[in-house]
């Protein structure tokens, strides 16, 4: 729901952004820029303008100072001279340089730079006109070119309908969302910069990445040639219409969804143009057309919750059995609190007209009967062919989260998936009571009771990895995933507890088997 995330991070590492309007051509980039993109990049490595070498420079208060749209610090920090300082100084505070100081930090680069629209230059200084920012996660360090982000030390934020957004928390949210295991090939739907296509080229044999933003489509091939990622393919045109016809093993996007009425005038990077949450429902609705068996989508995204209707019935009647579905929703705001977020974004919290503004908006959703935004993931996973002719059910778990989580929660989703594969298999008592399970090995057991108690008075179980659920179990059940180690199976443990209880075999069978097929379901349990 937040428009930019400026904290430090190394999992998904990215400097805080800084500020002054984008500008840029729109021209394609043609194969004879490869050898100034690849000197480009060796002159960032060879001044160690990484994540890590930056924040090091910076140092934490500094950086902190950065998070707050403040460069003083940062200014302070930085004036020895060196190509690191002085390309911290270039892109990252939005200060210039002298011309020397920048033909040192970039040798041979400043007037080729200035030509393709990346810098400007007066007789004796050198400015930044596109934001080249490092970016990191635990396997490598890139960079990340962007229009340049406004608000910096106070200074107005509005931007142009074509600006390009850099890296923010709805992208580092999607990249943390988005599965990494190898595909052949995978689809960045609404690219904007192209971070998204950057992360997918890492894992997929062929990345295509769309947008309806042709400035958006340049800087994102700038990116992919800066990255040396070929497998990039840029391709122009609206949501799935450059791709009609073709099918993918992973889809990722971050639309355009901002909630708001359909008045013509948008910033393309968060406005659809379409009325309300009829993006998302779309992409929602057309995934499955594009996905191969087993391929997923996974969406960042904001929908309605409407008056009267529970928001996860609203949102399941968007999916049409082809795939199954988790849905998981993490945050709600109230269209007050909403509309503030989205005008700020927009930079017009101190223009004459925002009470007029803020007003109109919040009298479309009185009048849409829009009691308050969700803001979560939506994951989809296509079912294979034959599943869905012998009209086996889709699986859909639509569930509010709101407590923290790992991150990356990638796996926990994978996780997810894997386990319905499990239940699948396991459709009948006597197939779930010959199965072999295994507890998870970060699970832990808590228990409450009386100091010298025999038996404590609660027990629960909790998972330190993924969603870190936490689940109230009896004495019975907990001590039914203790002995889950995959040596005897669910029908010996069980058993074996009745046993121990003297109580009938059968009928604990009866109770315990509904509460192990929803720990298998939750993580707790997986198969040996």
């Amino acid at each position: 729901m937040v428009p930019n995330d400026r904290t430090l991070s190394r999992t998904i590492g990215v400097l805080p952004l800084g500020t002054i309007g984008g500008v840029g051509e729109d021209v394609p980039v043609t194969d004879a820029a490869d050898s100034f993109i690849a000197a480009l990049r060796d002159a960032l490595s060879d001044a160690d303008y990484t994540y890590d070498g930056v924040a090091e420079l910076l140092g934490p208060t500094a950086h902190q100072a950065l998070s707050r749209n403040e460069t003083v610090p940062g200014l302070r920090r930085t004036r020895g001279g060196s190509p690191l300082e002085t390309l911290t100084r270039l892109f990252l505070l939005q200060s210039t340089v002298s011309v020397a100081e920048a033909e040192k930090a970039l040798p041979g680069l400043v007037d080729r730079l200035c030509v393709e629209g990346v810098l400007e230059r007066s007789l004796s200084e050198v400015a930044a006109r596109l934001d080249v920012r490092p970016y990191a996660d635990d396997d490598h360090d890139s960079w990340v070119i962007s229009d340049l982000t406004p608000g910096l030390d106070g200074t107005p934020n509005k931007v142009g309908a074509n600006h390009v957004l850099g890296i923010s928390s709805a992208s580092t949210s999607l990249a943390q969302l988005t599965l990494r295991h190898d595909v052949g090939s995978a689809l960045d739907l609404g690219t904007g910069c192209g971070v998204q296509a950057l992360h997918l080229a890492t894992h997929a044999d062929r990345v295509v990445a769309t947008d309806v933003n042709r400035r958006a489509l340049w800087i994102a091939e700038l990116n992919a040639r800066l990255n040396e990622s070929p497998n990039v393919e840029v391709r122009d045109g609206s949501f799935f219409e450059p791709v009609r016809g073709e099918t993918f093993d992973l889809i990722a996007t971050n639309p355009p969804f901002v909630i708001s009425p359909a008045t013509g005038e948008r910033l393309v990077y968060r406005d659809s143009g379409l009325p309300g949450d009829r993006v998302v429902e779309d992409i929602v609705r057309a995934a499955p057309t594009f996905l191969n068996e087993g391929g997923w989508c996974q969406i960042l995204a904001n929908w309605v919750i409407a008056e009267g209707t529970p928001w996860d019935e609203r949102l399941a009647g968007w999916l049409d059995g082809t795939c199954d579905a988790f849905v998981v929703q993490r945050e709600v705001l109230d269209p007050a609190s909403y509309v503030e977020l989205w005008l700020k974004d927009a930079g017009l919290q101190n223009t004459a007209d925002y009470v007029y503004r803020y007003d109109t908006w919040l009298g479309w959703f009185e009048k849409q009967g829009i009691e308050a935004v969700g803001f979560g993931w939506i994951n989809l996973r296509k079912r294979p062919e034959s599943a869905i002719s012998h009209g086996g059910e889709a699986t859909y778990r639509l569930e509010e989260w709101p407590y923290d989580v790992e991150q990356p929660i990638a796996p926990a989703i994978a996780s997810w998936g894997a386990a319905v594969d499990v239940l699948a298999g396991l459709t009948d008592d006597e197939a779930l009571l010959a199965a072999h399970l295994v507890a998870r090995e970060d699970l832990q057991q808590e228990t409450v009771g009386a100091p010298g108690a025999e038996d404590p008075h609660t027990v629960v179980l909790r998972q330190q990895r993924g969603f870190r659920r936490a689940r109230k179990a009896d004495t019975v059940e907990a001590a039914l995933v203790g002995a889950c180690d995959g040596e005897l199976s669910v029908g010996q443990i069980i058993d074996a507890l009745a046993q121990l209880l003297d109580a009938d075999a059968g009928a604990t069978r009866d109770a315990y088997l509904g509460a192990v097929r929803e720990l298998i379901a939750e993580g707790f349990l997986e198969l040996a």
